[in-house]
């Protein structure tokens, strides 16, 4: 039986791309003769025969793109927003290549059909997959992998990595199983780092649940105990990994200047070079612009629903943190009661690990309009005019809330030196569903790896988180 995550499903995978691409080529190609009555496309003579090349690159080049993209990556492609995301930005890097080896070979090819076939190919891909999934869900299929990981450390550190792996787990079959090294007495030798009582204990845990994975948790002076216990392991099979406090993700970027002829570190290094900041302007000025004419039919209904029903005023203006620490104002459909912000203290609340929580899925302040409009993510739509202003960019942080950014630990106040975003890494993994001012970690994630491909990545997968509709409220 085939199954989704073997390597013969990769090849299978492979194959049923090929096959939708051409299908699309020869079906389109039938219904393009039909098209020849349409008054605004050239018209194509019946009788035009292509090279048996065309039908053979076609596929070939989808299929390659759609590889290099690590479609068929399943551990990568586990969600079906990450396929899909993956999937869009394959096909148009594929479309793309297509269209130039037809511009350098076969220039006669009807431009119509060109994007009839992209077009139909990329909605095959997608319903094939679709189809796989529901099959293989019906089948209860996961990931035939088993794995058993073991989380070694102390107190809090030890807590989020637990948590973190217990939550992101794609992995039906995981097993997480801790090892709280607080209460070890014994547990640090001042000449040998990790004392051999400790390390005896932690091989006996590896081999009594079978442990495929070590996950070493420790705070950031601990690097003596890391390294002990990464050594006293190296003789077992099985995977070693160490996890990163958030203090030391803040410092993951650094350059080195040379300064008075000395190279030094400099850890105050701009997040986005000059160069960076051109293009990703450049972006944000393309983008929302044609976005806001784009969407303008949509904004203007929107705005006389909320009239209609909820009244003036029908746009929210907000105090937001941006770039630097400046105070900007937010422009949002209003999607609560008047004066949502005196009823504030009643909706807000301190969870079990001390967090201010501000938001949460059942407000009452929000209307029935606006909660629509918040699962769609139709409220968001007026910041393109803050994109265009300058106040803040397509893809970055999220905007934080003023009072919210005073209590802000040193290390989070990094994500305040890039322009704030209407959707960023943060968005897309989780949406409302995990807290923005819980989880810097994720906009430290894109200050770290901004390039403006990130950036298109982010945005294409926006747009299926959307489409889903998963974690908004």
């Amino acid at each position: 039986m085939l199954r989704r995550f073997s390597i013969n499903f990769t090849l299978f995978s492979m194959v049923v791309d090929a096959l939708m691409v051409l299908i699309s080529l020869i079906s389109m190609s039938y219904a393009r003769i039909s098209m020849n009555s349409w008054s605004f496309i050239a018209y194509l003579p019946a009788e035009v025969q292509y090279s048996p090349a065309v039908y053979l690159f076609f596929p070939l080049v989808w299929v390659f793109v759609l590889a290099a993209s690590s479609i068929y990556d399943g551990k990568k492609n586990f969600k079906l927003v990450d396929e899909l995301s993956t999937l869009t930005i394959g096909s148009l890097v594929a479309a793309i290549a297509q269209a130039g080896i037809l511009y350098l070979t076969y220039r006669d090819f009807s431009r119509a059909l060109f994007i009839m076939i992209v077009v139909v190919s990329f909605l095959l891909c997608i319903l094939w997959r679709i189809i796989a999934r529901i099959v293989f869900r019906l089948r209860k299929e996961t990931l035939n992998i088993s794995r058993n990981i073991l989380v070694v450390g102390i107190g809090t550190d030890l807590q989020k990595v637990e948590k973190t792996i217990r939550k992101n787990s794609y992995v039906e079959h995981t097993r997480v199983y801790v090892l709280d090294l607080k209460n070890q007495t014994d547990f640090q030798d001042e000449t040998a780092g990790v004392c051999p009582k400790t390390v005896a204990l932690i091989r006996s845990k590896v081999s009594e649940d079978q442990i495929s994975d070590v996950v070493i948790a420790f705070p950031r002076h601990a690097s003596d105990w890391i390294a002990s216990i990464s050594t006293n392991l190296e003789d077992l099979s099985l995977g070693v990994w160490v996890a990163l406090d958030y203090y030391d993700l803040s410092f993951a970027t650094t350059h080195v200047e040379n300064l008075a002829g000395l190279p030094l570190l400099d850890l105050r290094a701009p997040a986005l070079d000059e160069y960076s900041r051109i293009i990703k302007r450049a972006f944000d000025l393309i983008i929302s612009s044609f976005a806001l004419i784009l969407v303008s039919p949509i904004m203007l209904l929107v705005a006389m629903i909320i009239l209609i029903f909820d009244g003036w005023p029908v746009l929210f203006l907000q105090d937001r943190v941006g770039e630097n620490n400046r105070i900007f104002k937010i422009i949002k459909f209003r999607t609560m009661v008047r004066d949502a912000e005196k009823m504030r203290e009643q909706v807000e609340f301190i969870d079990e690990d001390g967090h201010m929580i501000h938001k949460s899925r059942n407000d009452p302040r929000v209307t029935p309009v606006g909660r629509i409009l918040r699962m769609l993510s139709l409220d968001e739509l007026p910041q393109l005019i803050n994109v265009i202003i300058g106040n803040m960019s397509i893809v970055g942080p999220r905007p934080e809330l003023p009072y919210l950014v005073e209590n802000y630990e040193r290390w989070q106040r990094r994500r305040l030196t890039v322009p704030p975003g209407i959707t960023g890494w943060w968005q897309i993994h989780g949406r409302s569903d995990r807290i923005m001012h819980l989880h810097t970690e994720d906009d430290l994630y894109y200050i770290d790896n901004y390039s403006i491909w990130l950036d298109i990545r982010i945005v294409i997968r926006t747009i299926w988180v959307v489409i889903v509709g998963k974690g908004s409220f």
